[in-house]
């Protein structure tokens, strides 16, 4: 048991310590008190302090920040979020993608059988129904304040900082139906703006709306239907992104690849020079892609525009920080949204194999998939120059030798290269079944493909037949040149980001994405290090308005020690495993970087001792719900007005 009368809570000595504003780092020590720093320095007495932490050899920063995550979910169901915390998060920011639950179940009681939350985040963030439906079943708030206040009462992990979501807002102003079927009027768009002030009244650090065109509704009627969002009208846009800048809040938003025009219309609203004053805006993502090469460097030069003298504005594109591996389940990744044959398949219930048996044995969608699949591989055209030039407006290249097989029935397949299989396919029916195989289970396995094969749409449309879902495999679309993947991280313009935590369940693992950041800073320089620390700290803590990010006395005690040689040593794909979680009751990728961070110390608790969570942590609220710091005031929910009116 601590004893109260002691100077200190918790002492943290001998660390060399990074305070996040990117200086050199010092070996001080540093002491908590009530929640906060209460004394830094180079002689701080032991016996003055519950806890000591000798942290000799190891780095000591503030808590880092996961600025692209879609916790809103896990958190109603499990609000400690151990699989951030672990990695040394300790803060999310939420809601992204125009994606949340601020305004809570939303149903409509003319179509009760509605439910928005799971039709608008099944798909997109390829969450299972089930899960869905477990974290809605929780939700008992009506209004966006009470949503806020609600984590006061939830023993939460980390400090979570969530955004207005568009979607949401334009199902609660206008319903499912209407906003995915018509324009709104301009009695909609006055009430979507009053919503949304009165949100940013109540402290919300700002809104979060998308443009990404691979984001589809995931029930009938609307499975070939774009969420919300994607249909509001430039009024629309211009009117709520006015709230959020006259409020000092920040925007996210997903651009849409294929209308540059809408695009850049959206994002022109950073600008000070043409609206007054700058607009804080991100956006995701600066990526090297496969497919197009050159995009990374057009994406830093319309950063720089967007920031220049000319149009005076404060935008950031976010930078993932590792090589952007991508895993399916047969159909089911983000991946295969691109196109619209492969969306048919995913538009399929998980459950529903012979929807999609029936498809693939369909001779005209048989000729819509190789359609999609083959674009730019064959003939003269357009698209088959931009893919030889590496310009290709894709992230998926469908590239044989590009996909690996992770898991599969046939056994001596699993972990090997498409594009080998194919090639020894073809050489085992050329052959007439006499060579080319590896053995007999491959030789057994050939016989099932159709012979002759004839392309490699026809290959992919059996191993979907064959072993729908049993088939797992994976590719990586983007950031596999290391100068290109630091230079994105490290650019002035960019913040590294867009982990999207808590979505894409068995699809990717990015929850050590700030880590895999100081680990490429650590092979460049102790200098490298120290500005990795400020732009996973204090740099998204100033993009979103947060009052945390920094070691300084007064502040919220959010820290983290890292040990450099562990990191150093660090293989992040050799430790994302899958892990049945419980509170999902469904597997989920995850990442094991145990031993890289020492201790997770929330609001002058200590959450994480670099083993194991410590006892409180799950059973009482470490963290908080971070409002915007650039408003003074703060108004409360309803529920919350109304103890106080009491």
């Amino acid at each position: 048991m601590s004893d109260s009368t002691k100077e200190w809570d918790i002492l943290i000595k001998n660390a060399l310590m990074f305070d996040g504003l990117g200086g050199a780092p010092q070996e001080v020590s540093v002491a908590t008190k009530d929640g906060v720093f209460a004394a830094i320095g180079t002689d701080l007495d032991e016996a003055l302090a519950n806890e000591v932490i000798d942290a000799k050899g190891q780095w000591l920063m503030p808590g880092l920040v996961d600025n692209h995550t879609h916790f809103d979910l896990e958190v109603e169901l499990e609000p400690w979020l151990p699989e951030a915390v672990r990695h040394g998060t300790t803060t999310v920011v939420m809601s992204n993608c125009s994606l949340g639950v601020a305004f809570g179940k939303q149903l409509n009681p003319q179509k009760p059988e509605e439910n928005p939350i799971v039709d608008v985040f099944a798909r997109v963030e390829n969450i299972p129904k089930s899960v869905l439906e477990d974290c809605v079943n929780v939700i008992d708030w009506e209004n966006t304040g009470d949503y806020l206040d609600h984590f006061d009462d939830i023993p939460l992990g980390p400090n979570v900082a969530p955004m207005v979501p568009h979607t949401m807002l334009r199902i609660e102003v206008m319903g499912l139906e209407e906003s995915i079927s018509r324009k709104p009027t301009d009695a909609e768009i006055k009430q979507m703006a009053e919503l949304l002030q009165q949100a940013m009244d109540e402290g919300y650090i700002g809104f979060s709306t998308d443009g990404l065109p691979l984001h589809y509704l995931a029930n009938n009627p609307h499975k070939n239907v774009k969420i919300p969002a994607q249909h509001a009208t430039w009024k629309e846009v211009k009117t709520l992104l006015d709230v959020v800048r006259n409020n000092d809040g920040v925007v996210q938003t997903t651009p849409n690849p294929d209308n540059m025009l809408v695009t850049a219309g959206t994002l022109i609203m950073t600008s000070g020079r043409l609206f007054g004053k700058p607009l804080r805006m991100t956006a995701t993502a600066a990526m090297d892609l496969n497919a197009n090469q050159r995009a990374a460097d057009g994406i830093l030069r319309f950063n720089s525009l967007l920031n220049s003298d000319l149009v005076r504005g404060d935008f950031t594109f976010q930078a993932l920080s590792a090589p952007f591996r991508v895993y399916a389940d047969g159909v089911t990744t983000p991946l295969l949204e691109e196109k619209p044959a492969f969306r048919e398949l995913n538009a399929c219930e998980v459950e529903d194999r012979e929807g999609r048996l029936k498809l693939l044995n369909d001779p005209s969608y048989q000729q819509r998939f190789r359609a999609d699949w083959m674009a730019g591989k064959v003939g003269f055209n357009l698209a088959r120059l931009l893919r030889k030039l590496h310009m290709e407006p894709t992230t998926f290249g469908r590239n044989l030798s590009e996909m690996y097989i992770d898991t599969c029935p046939v056994s001596c397949w699993q972990q090997s290269n498409m594009g080998e299989i194919y090639d020894r396919l073809e050489a085992y029916q050329k052959s007439g079944g006499q060579s080319g195989a590896l053995n007999e289970e491959e030789a057994s396995a050939f016989a099932e493909f159709p012979n002759p094969i004839g392309d490699d749409a026809e290959f992919i449309m059996h191993m979907l037949r064959q072993y729908d879902k049993q088939f797992r495999w994976y590719t990586t679309t983007a950031n596999e040149r290391p100068e290109t993947l630091k230079k994105l991280l490290f650019h002035e313009q960019t913040l590294p980001g867009f982990n999207d935590s808590g979505a894409h369940l068995t699809n990717m693992a990015f929850f050590d994405g700030n880590l895999r950041t100081l680990k490429i800073a650590l092979e460049d320089s102790i200098d490298k290090v120290s500005i990795a620390v400020k732009r996973l700290t204090h740099d998204p803590a100033r993009l979103f308005g947060l009052d945390i990010g920094t070691i300084e006395l007064g502040r919220q005690a959010d820290m983290v020690i890292i040990d450099p040689e562990a990191l150093r040593t660090y293989d992040s794909g050799a430790n994302t495993v899958m892990q049945y979680r419980e509170v999902f009751q469904h597997n989920q990728m995850v990442n094991r970087s145990d031993g890289v961070v020492s201790s997770v110390v929330i609001a002058g608790k200590l959450a994480w001792d670099g083993k194991e969570y410590t006892a409180q942590f799950g059973k009482e609220r470490f963290g908080r719900a971070l409002r915007n710091r650039n408003k003074q005031q703060y108004l409360p929910g309803k529920r919350r007005a109304a103890k106080q009116a009491a």
